[in-house]
């Protein structure tokens, strides 16, 4: 079936007079005369058989049909760009540096990004960890997308949240075999297992569960939160279990959790770009690649 599309050279003329809502500078930015602008503008008008363009005086100022017809031209030529940008650059190898938590890296990111790789095959991609919250975005920067838990101060940088957390208690089957965990009290007679990088996140469930603290004397403590979820893989106590970051372990039951409640809502991830990076089309790409999976992730939890 053949499209039925406007003149593009007449279209182009639109999008640039729409956007200023003013034929001189249209006609400045394409280089082109005040007239031509307007004639253009008129062939476009007399092709849809509608207006987009109020004529006031020497003035001009977007109908609403001219203003949301503006946003899908914007749309398309702003694909047609970054499909042409794309293509001129598929001979070359592009390098994404990414910066992320060490376990988020682990459980959650890496198991994905070959489907990153699928879309853009031309792009070597290189993760780094790191647990420093250091002011990110600063000249020298050694990333192109950075992850963090948040929201947090990061200046000189745009970011964005997609994904959320929530914590609960979970271990291994064969722990819950030996004493079970029917109610939050019952934690007083395991081990809790507790990362240097989470130092809250206990004392904040067992407050919300209404347990004193002091009743949970046995703890073991870690330095990277991965190594306590290996930790209660192993059967050595019981951690708090960020959801989604142990599916796989829950689908598997490798990790079992025995308690509905207290649901706790934890700190969620952010990506986190230089400011002056924020229109590089790959590291856009990347940013909107992480919101999709993290809203495929919360479909899939969603229950039917």
């Amino acid at each position: 079936m053949s499209r039925q599309l406007p003149p593009l050279q007449a279209l182009r003329a639109f999008e640039v007079a729409a956007r200023f809502e003013n034929f001189s500078a249209a006609a400045e930015e394409l280089h082109v005369t005040h007239g031509a602008v307007s004639r253009q503008v008129a062939a476009l008008e007399a092709w849809l058989g509608m207006q987009v363009f109020h004529r006031i005086g020497k003035r001009v100022q977007l109908t609403d049909d001219g203003r949301r017809y503006l946003l899908t031209v914007q749309a398309a030529f702003d694909n047609i760009a970054t499909a042409t940008k794309l293509l001129r650059e598929s001979g070359t190898v592009r390098v994404l540096h990414i910066n992320a938590l060490s376990t988020f890296a682990m459980r959650w990111l890496l198991p994905r990004l070959s489907g990153f790789q699928r879309l853009y095959p031309g792009v070597e991609l290189k993760l780094s960890t790191s647990t420093s919250l250091q002011p990110l975005g600063e000249a020298g920067e050694l990333f192109d997308v950075a992850i963090r838990r948040g929201p947090g101060h990061w200046p000189n940088c745009v970011s964005g949240e997609f994904l959320e957390e929530s914590e609960l208690p979970v271990c291994s089957p064969a722990l819950l075999a030996r004493a079970p965990i029917r109610v939050a009290g019952d934690l007083a007679a395991h081990t809790l297992l507790h990362s240097d990088t989470r130092p809250e996140a206990w004392p904040k469930w067992l407050a919300t569960a209404g347990v004193a603290p002091a009743l949970c004397k046995k703890k073991q403590s870690f330095d990277h939160f991965y190594l306590a979820l290996q930790a209660a893989v192993d059967g050595l106590g019981v951690v708090l279990g960020p959801l989604p970051l142990i599916t796989d372990e829950l689908a598997s039951g490798r990790l079992v959790m025995p308690l509905a409640e207290p649901v706790i809502r934890a700190r969620s991830y952010w990506w986190i770009v230089a400011r002056h990076q924020a229109d590089v089309p790959l590291i856009r790409h990347f940013c909107d690649w992480l919101q999709e999976e993290a809203l495929r992730e919360a479909q899939r939890q969603t229950p039917r």
